[in-house]
C-alpha cells in the first residue's frame, strides 16, 4: 500500500479555517497550492505559503491550467459562498482527485457536499462547539470522536476503580470502556495492562462508544 501522507495538498479557500490548514501543512513539510478568488488576501499570505495563486476555482479550465488534477488530495476550504463550495467540490471530484475534503458550515451543506461525491465532510465550528459542551460537562480533560459513534478521552479515575488492578475492576463490563494508557502525576503516558493500579492522581485514556466515554466521566 503506498502511503500518501506526504503527498502534495491544494487549499482552495484562505479564510481563517483554510489559512491555517494551509500553513500548518507548509510547517509539517507538505507540499501546498494555494487558491482564493481574492488578491488581497493571498497577496497577505504570499510570505507565508510559497505556492499560493489567485484564481476562480469554479472555473474548470483554470484548475486544468494549475495541475490540480495531478493532486491526490484538495481541501474545500470555501465557507460562506455555498454555491463555490458546492461547484468547486463537484469539479474536484470530476477531475477525479482521490481524496476531496470539503468544509461545510451546516448540516445542509454537508449533506449536499456529500451527494456531489465529497469524500469527507467537516463541520469545524459545529465540531469544536460539540467538544466543548462536552468538555464542560464532564470530568473528560480532552475529547476526539474517531469514526461514527467511537471515541477517545482524556479523563481521571472514577473513586470505584482507584487502588484496584484493571483486570480486577470490571470495568470493561460494566461501562463498556477500555482505558488505553495511563498517566502518572510525574510520569509519561504508558500503555494500560491488566496488573495496572490506577490512583487519584492519575490521568487515563479511555475508548469506547461515545455515549458510554461520556458515561464513565460523569462517575464520581
Amino acid at each position: 500500500m503506498v502511503d500518501r501522507r506526504n503527498d502534495p495538498v491544494v487549499v482552495v479557500g484562505l479564510g481563517r479555517f483554510g489559512s491555517s490548514l494551509a500553513v500548518e501543512l507548509v510547517h509539517r513539510g507538505t507540499e501546498v497550492l494555494a487558491i482564493d478568488s481574492r488578491p488581497k488576501v493571498v497577496q497577505s499570505m504570499a510570505a507565508r505559503l510559497p505556492h499560493v495563486v489567485v484564481a476562480d476555482s469554479t472555473d474548470m479550465e483554470v484548475l486544468r491550467q494549475l495541475g490540480v488534477p495531478d493532486f491526490y488530495r484538495a481541501v474545500v476550504a470555501i465557507g460562506t459562498d455555498l454555491e463555490s463550495s458546492i461547484l468547486t467540490t463537484s469539479l474536484l471530484v470530476e477531475l477525479e482527485i482521490e481524496d476531496v475534503w470539503a468544509k461545510a458550515v451546516s448540516r445542509d451543506h454537508g449533506r449536499i457536499l456529500e451527494r456531489v461525491g465529497a469524500h469527507h465532510v467537516i463541520l469545524p465550528e459545529h465540531d469544536m462547539g460539540e467538544r466543548l459542551a462536552r468538555l464542560l460537562n464532564g470530568r473528560m480533560l480532552d475529547y476526539m470522536g474517531v469514526d461514527g459513534d467511537y471515541a477517545l478521552a482524556k479523563t481521571r479515575p472514577p473513586r470505584e476503580f482507584v487502588g484496584v488492578p484493571l483486570g480486577q475492576s470490571g470495568l470493561r463490563r460494566k461501562y463498556g470502556v477500555t482505558v488505553v494508557c495511563v498517566k502518572g502525576q510525574y510520569d509519561e503516558f504508558t500503555h494500560a495492562a491488566s496488573d495496572t493500579v490506577l490512583s487519584y492522581g492519575d490521568v487515563i485514556i479511555i475508548a469506547g462508544k461515545a455515549e458510554q466515554v461520556e458515561r464513565f466521566t460523569e462517575l464520581p
